[in-house]
């Protein structure tokens, strides 16, 4: 896979939001609660960060039914994950790395 063209992403730079995306750079997907308790934040804010992430079309979440309780699974869509990967490049150019 050829290394992307480095660019800088202001709605992936937050801190939040950065955590967010490297943690789910690592998956396919994952339960929002594992990525809450990853994150160690509250309900709200992993919310309120993913659906800025989502709005921007970074991450799908689904929401499935299992055993009667429903759970949402976070996955970076494929533009997220080369938005993601062009700004941690940015950052490591920036760095001098």
């Amino acid at each position: 896979m050829s290394q992307p063209t480095p660019q800088f992403n202001a709605e992936i730079h937050a801190p939040m939001r950065l955590r967010i995306c490297g943690a789910l750079s690592e998956v396919s997907s994952v339960e929002f609660a594992t990525l809450r308790e990853h994150l160690n934040v509250a309900d709200s804010v992993l919310s309120k960060h993913l659906a800025r992430l989502s709005d921007a079309g970074y991450v799908n979440m689904r929401k499935l039914s299992t055993e009667g309780h429903l759970r949402t699974r976070v996955s970076l869509t494929r533009q997220g994950r080369r938005a993601f990967d062009a700004h941690v490049a940015a950052l490591r150019q920036i760095a001098g790395l």
